[in-house]
């Protein structure tokens, strides 16, 4: 009997002990908002610590922010100094832009800027236009050199948007390790990274948002569950513009310099950070559906959801072998 309630009493005492608080905070950051969640053996709220990291982070790389690091590269014609996330973040990209033969490229934001999704006005469109700034876009123009960060022109425009978002899922998921928290879900402007479980195993559930541009109300094309992976979305369904009936999305294409046109109109990487989900999710929306299947092939580390368009302009699916699992589709 008695070693019965010293049993019971280690049970009740290790149950106690291991039993997990949920902590959920949202907040806004990079011109949109975040929404974290986690379970902490305290339930210590770490907003303040997240918001902290978040507005140190845009003072390097925001080219919203006319004072950040990122901008004051942008507008010298002479090498800047530069820090540890604007180093990671131009050092992953260089690498995905290697991959994909300069599909993905942070060197295009002369061209982002002259079509109005950038941080100046929209500008007159012509092909001289065009192709000028074309001269200034590619990636291999720019290097670090002993800390330094280096244009051969310094009318190069450097633009991190298409790969900032999901490295700050990144740098924010190493702060939530860093204090031991082990089952956790982060969301910033979409962009996703899942750790472990929710409370009782249950898997992290994400949903993947329907392309519709006419719609007010967002719905959801499909749900995936996530551990211990990423998901970032990219679509040109949302920023766009139409003028004298042409419409013009925000994803532009390094080679022509002119917006992507194809059947693709949004695709979702899996991935094992959020920084080559995002910078992936980019790169995909400029080459297409079929020739993104092609490098699919040959990077198994990556999943992706692809929505596209028919020749009869019906909405279409296709996933990856390994994401159909975890995939769960709406009607």
């Amino acid at each position: 009997m008695k070693n019965t309630f010293f049993l019971l009493l280690f049970i009740l005492l290790f149950t106690s002990c291991n039993q997990k608080k949920f902590v959920k905070f949202s907040g806004f950051a990079q011109g949109t908002t975040y929404s974290i969640s986690y379970y902490d053996s305290e339930g210590k709220n770490y907003q303040s610590e997240v918001d902290s990291i978040l507005k140190g982070f845009d003072r390097s790389v925001s080219i919203y922010d006319s004072t950040s690091l990122i901008s004051r590269v942008n507008k010298s014609d002479k090498p800047i100094k530069i820090d540890k996330y604007f180093s990671e973040i131009f050092n992953k990209a260089y690498i995905v832009s290697e991959q994909t033969n300069g599909a993905f490229d942070v060197t295009v934001g002369p061209l982002v800027n002259a079509f109005g999704f950038g941080f100046k006005n929209k500008v007159k469109i012509n092909k001289t236009l065009i192709d000028s700034l074309k001269k200034l876009v590619n990636y291999k123009n720019v290097k670090i050199e002993n800390e330094y960060i280096i244009k051969n022109n310094p009318a190069i425009c450097i633009d991190f948007n298409a790969i900032a978002q999901g490295y700050s899922v990144d740098v924010i998921s190493k702060f939530l390790e860093s204090m031991e928290i082990e089952n956790y879900l982060i969301e910033i402007g979409g962009e996703v990274f899942a750790k472990g479980t929710k409370d009782k195993g249950k898997q992290w559930n994400v949903g993947i948002e329907k392309p519709d541009e006419n719609s007010k109300q967002r719905e959801l094309k499909a749900t995936v569950f996530l551990k211990d992976k990423a998901l970032a979305t990219s679509g040109n369904y949302r920023k766009f513009y139409v003028e004298n009936g042409i419409k013009y999305s925000h994803t532009i294409d390094p080679y022509t310099g002119y917006p992507v046109k194809h059947s693709l109109l949004s695709v979702s990487v899996i991935a094992g950070n959020c920084t080559d989900a995002d910078a992936y999710a980019t790169a995909f929306m400029v080459m297409g559906l079929d020739k993104s299947l092609i490098f699919l092939k040959e990077h198994k580390e990556l999943e992706a959801y692809f929505i596209y368009s028919d020749i009869k302009g019906n909405m279409r699916t296709y996933e990856t072998e390994g994401l159909k699992e975890f995939l769960t589709e709406n009607e």
